[in-house]
């Protein structure tokens, strides 16, 4: 059990205790202070309690004090401030940490989740109609790694793509493509304003010649239109998967939205709100500012979703009769809870911002609340190419695709790189920083940091055989690492299962890549103070102790940094 979750399990016993309640302490928290002179831990716990049992922090603070001073691994316990409690942890206690992660990985990595959570992602679901641009990317590689992350703390996690195969963008696309079949055949054609010019239609009117030579011609319109839009559907998701593929991201799931309408469940969900008083006859309000040209005031079926806390009730059907994107939406929640969901994660772009509070919506009512939602939205990404921005947009036919930037830099760095700025916020993507080798670029740096600890262990293994193979049997005297810059670093090691845990809880897979960069600009500063002085250094030949246990230090950095990559999904490198 790492520290933070040790302190946690002995402020819940002392809860238990002193007020005979356990469940209040289990929304304690436990955090690293940002200011080392408040300690190395500290906890809320105290004005938790106060709160319920309407008595003054700083007092209930005391008390805790009292009981958990008594606990060997603490050093020293401070009240600041209204009531927080602030702990100093012996040395020792965090060199325990060190042999945790070398000797004892299951026990370090030990975290307690909700076992009864069922997670489902749904991450990437771009429409079927043309390559995955770099803002594909930003949400594909956040649910991705956040998917990762809530797995390696032990949610179990369905991971899923909606194929949008249905709707009014999948019409221009047959029509799109049946151009090009006949530009295959031979004829001249134009793109009609709508549809999609980009040359990647191309060779899909070509596969289609191929297959059916001219047969298509002369065939029935509707049959026609069902070949291609089968066949183009698939071209174009084979397309994607091998984007996502090159890219490292992976779904358990791809779901059909066509099969929402072949099987009934939209009518079947809609009846189901209808019959829990939630769909009704009304009219929804024109839209704010310019009136739209497909708006027009009239009597439709609405869900309640502002019942839910939606800003206006959301029209399942359209004027000829058939359903909305909202009513297929409604279906896809229903059947994800149908297999056994009860947590539903939405990683939308920027452009579906205003899809929040309906999604919501939809599965507060047919969850009954019993089921959790959560609604991110990854923000744009501004790629340079040449100093020149590269617009986004399959319409048009230029666009900096996946599959391109891949293959300028490589699926790890754009990884690591979508990580280094909170999803909420806007990613500037430079094409020359990410391929320079100095610390400004983050993977390079972290990247240097892995492959230098590999170094050292090399080195010792050649130079110094006697540390190396005392390090190897597990004989080393870690109370020797005790200067400033050590202890720090151990400490941040020590702190990466909460890292994990926090990342998980927030939904917030940046943390991760900014830890990895805390850790290894640490480690590089520790490497430099040897330069300048050999007591830093981390293999002297004349100190075997010494040499021994900074092995384990940095086998330890070397297992973290490797843990932190495998989770975003980056492969470690080990020479340069």
């Amino acid at each position: 059990m790492n520290i933070f979750n040790k302190l946690k399990h002995d402020i819940i016993t002392a809860s238990t205790q002193l007020y005979n309640n356990s469940e209040i302490a289990n929304h304690a928290s436990i955090e690293t202070p940002k200011d080392s002179f408040n300690g190395d831990l500290s906890s809320n716990i105290a004005m938790i309690i106060a709160a319920k049992k309407n008595v003054p922090p700083r007092e209930v603070a005391l008390k805790f004090k009292e009981i958990l001073n008594e606990l060997p691994y603490i050093a020293s316990i401070e009240i600041a401030g209204p009531g927080f409690i602030n702990f100093t942890i012996k040395a020792d206690s965090w060199h325990t940490a060190i042999k945790d992660i070398l000797q004892n990985e299951s026990k370090f990595f030990e975290i307690d989740v909700d076992k009864n959570k069922n997670i489902n992602i749904e991450y990437v679901s771009a429409n079927p109609t043309g390559p995955m641009h770099i803002g594909h990317a930003r949400g594909a590689v956040y649910g991705d790694v956040l998917a990762n992350i809530l797995k390696k703390v032990g949610y179990p996690v369905t991971k899923e793509y909606y194929v949008n195969d249905a709707g009014s963008q999948i019409n221009d696309l047959v029509s799109t493509v049946i151009l090009r079949y006949r530009e295959a055949l031979g004829e001249k054609i134009t793109i009609t304003e709508g549809l999609y010019p980009g040359e990647y239609l191309i060779p899909v009117g070509q596969a289609l010649a191929k297959e059916y030579g001219d047969k298509l011609l002369n065939m029935d319109e509707l049959e026609r239109f069902k070949i291609v839009k089968n066949f183009a559907i698939q071209k174009m998701l084979d397309l994607n998967k091998e984007d996502l593929k090159e890219l490292g991201v992976k779904h358990d799931v791809f779901f059909s939205e066509q099969t929402l309408h072949d099987n009934g469940k939209i009518e079947k969900t809609v009846k189901l709100l209808t019959d829990m008083g939630l769909i009704y006859e009304g009219s929804v309000p024109a839209p704010k500012g310019k009136v739209h040209a497909e708006w027009e005031n009239r009597t439709q079926e609405l869900f309640k979703s502002t019942k839910y806390g939606d800003d206006q009730d959301r029209p399942i059907r359209k004027a000829d009769g058939s359903w909305t994107y909202f009513a297929s939406d409604l279906a896809y929640a229903k059947d994800k809870i149908d297999r056994g969901a009860n947590h539903l994660i939405y990683v939308l772009g920027a452009d579906h911002s205003g899809y929040v509070k309906r999604i919501e919506a939809t599965v507060k009512a047919l969850g009954k609340e019993q089921v959790k939602v959560d609604v991110k939205i990854c923000q744009l990404v501004n790629f340079v190419e040449n100093g020149v921005p590269v617009k986004m947009s399959k319409r048009l036919g230029t666009f900096a695709s996946v599959q391109d930037v891949n293959h300028e830099v490589g699926k790890d760095i754009i990884r690591f790189m979508m990580l280094t700025r909170e999803n909420n916020k806007t990613l500037d993507f430079d094409l020359i920083k990410v391929k320079e080798q100095s610390k400004e670029n983050p993977i390079f740096y972290v990247q240097y940091a892995h492959v230098r600890t590999l170094s050292i262990l090399s080195k010792a293994m050649e130079t110094i055989p006697q540390s190396y193979n005392s390090f190897e049997a597990g004989t080393y005297d870690l109370s020797l690492l005790s200067s400033e810059e050590e202890i720090e670093i151990i400490k941040l090691l020590a702190s990466w299962t909460k890292t994990l845990e926090t990342a998980a809880k927030y939904f917030e897979p940046h943390r991760v890549a900014f830890y990895l960069i805390n850790l290894a600009s640490k480690f590089h500063a520790l490497w430099n103070f040897g330069k300048e002085n050999n007591d830093y250094r981390f293999i002297i030949e004349n100190n075997v102790e010494l040499t021994t246990a900074r092995l384990a230090l940095a086998k330890a950095i070397q297992k973290i940094i490797a843990s932190g990559l495998e989770v975003i999904g980056v492969e470690p490198m080990t020479r340069m």
